[in-house]
């Protein structure tokens, strides 16, 4: 095997270790196993509506062995056959017709790819792939992300924290409340993700069944068509072209880049964060911030999920545009871009891997928090405005906008204001209230909200 210093692309080489479970998916390995799979399984469909003989139980065995079983060795032989026939598809025909031609089976060589397109092979195999890397590989991780933040959640709910709009001082939040609003978000993308189903066809060359309606008119081809896809738990397409439309994988692929958008902005605010020394990340033994800085600790976990993220996004981008598109029946331009399905979601995985390794390693800085809140009362002008407004005062407004406009205002400005300020005693006990650290509207209640949907989650 090549040095991993020799690969082209960083998912095999430098960032493997992280991105290895998708190779069972996507490698080409994976791809002629699924195909060989679907051509098998073809067989053993047709057995049973009757159009060929019953299959014995060995001989059952031996074509689910055959898949299961599959070697390098024999990806090398296909791979061979493909040499010849610069076709994919084919060369798998011929390979099965090799390993089956001294088997009992040789009577049933001609049953082979009958009355299929390639595409009807191609489009289930990479079905299978999506769907089962989600539900092995991708939701395991994406859940244990989702758990790290719920965590950080539950842990700084009540964390009293200076907010900021146009990246001014605002209203006061929470910690947790703040990261509360990206967990919802992310739940909402998670799920979408996971409720997916991957639909699939086997519709022959044009959509139409046109050789299997010719070869055996008598049979309910549609039926057969729905019974064989829906046996792999997928959503049968029956109106198709040569190829599936591929709509619905869009929609997958849609709803991951939406979740990577989300995680996006999330890295860039937790990066902002610990710029501003909100949070402070963990000091691991042994590991360097810059080359010549000694003292340095960079947000590097969330800065490669970033630039993962927009890779995997840019290739789901390209889909949406590419795969949604076709010449007449079909062109081909569409195989070497499904081909990197297992790219877009490599990029993702590692994403994820690592803004997850970087909220192991991050935590409040609450002295920073309480004392950069603390130092600006000036946001709570928006509550004593609106308790002016609910007393009846007209000017409300504009007098806390005379205190307050381009100010920042001390504990001590605020007590001085209040007491020069002409209202009832019930008036005053509200403004009196007001503090930075309590000024918090329902911010723990939303957090609550949100960490509620978390109670009855079946994570898969």
């Amino acid at each position: 095997m090549d040095s991993p210093f020799l690969l082209l692309s960083p998912l095999d080489g430098r960032y493997a270790e992280a991105t290895f479970p998708l190779r069972d998916f996507f490698s080409e390995f994976a791809y002629h196993r699924d195909r060989v799979r679907v051509e098998l399984d073809l067989l053993a469909g047709l057995s049973k509506i009757g159009l060929i003989r019953p299959l014995s139980e060995s001989e059952s065995a031996l074509l689910e062995s055959l898949w299961k079983n599959l070697t390098l060795a024999d990806a090398e032989s296909i791979r061979a056959f493909e040499k010849q026939t610069r076709h994919d598809v084919k060369a798998i025909e011929y390979f099965l017709r090799e390993k089956l031609g001294d088997a009992s089976l040789n009577d049933l060589l001609s049953w082979l790819h009958f009355g299929l397109t390639s595409e009807d092979v191609n489009n289930i195999a990479q079905a299978l792939s999506l769907r089962d890397s989600r539900d092995s590989v991708l939701l395991p991780v994406l859940d244990d992300l989702l758990a790290h933040v719920l965590g950080f959640v539950q842990k700084h709910r009540a964390l009293p924290m200076l907010a900021r709009t146009h990246g001014q001082p605002a209203v006061p939040t929470t910690l947790g409340r703040e990261f509360a609003v990206f967990l919802s978000r992310l739940k909402k993308s998670r799920d979408e993700i996971s409720a997916h189903q991957f639909e699939s066809k086997l519709t022959g060359a044009v959509g139409n069944f046109n050789a299997l309606q010719a070869a055996f008119p008598q049979t309910d081809w549609l039926a057969f068509s729905k019974n064989f896809i829906q046996a792999y738990d997928l959503q049968p397409n029956l109106v198709t072209t040569q190829i599936l439309p591929y709509d619905n994988w869009l929609r997958y692929f849609d709803s991951v880049r939406m979740f990577n958008t989300i995680l996006i902005d999330f890295s860039q605010d937790i990066w902002r964060y610990i710029s501003d020394d909100y949070l402070k990340q963990a000091v691991v033994e042994g590991e360097v911030g810059s080359s010549t800085m000694p003292q340095k600790v960079n947000p590097i976990d969330f800065e490669n999920a970033e630039g993962n993220l927009g890779i995997a996004n840019a290739l789901f981008t390209h889909y949406a545009q590419k795969l949604s598109v076709s010449r007449l029946q079909r062109d081909l331009s569409d195989s070497t871009v499904r081909r990197t399905f297992g790219v877009a979601l490599g990029h993702t995985l590692l994403a994820w891997t690592n803004f997850m390794r970087g909220m192991k390693r991050i935590t409040a800085n609450e002295e920073k928090i309480r004392a950069e809140l603390n130092a600006h009362w000036e946001v709570v002008s928006e509550g004593a405005q609106t308790i002016l407004r609910a007393a009846g005062r007209s000017d409300a407004y504009e007098t806390l906008k005379a205190q307050t406009r381009g100010r920042i205002l001390t504990e001590t400005d605020y007590q001085s204001w209040l007491e020069n300020l002409n209202v009832d005693d019930q008036t005053r006990a509200k403004l009196k209230s007001l503090t930075p650290e309590t000024y918090l509207g329902l911010a723990l209640e939303l957090c609550d909200m949100v960490i509620g949907q978390f109670s009855n989650q079946r994570f898969k």
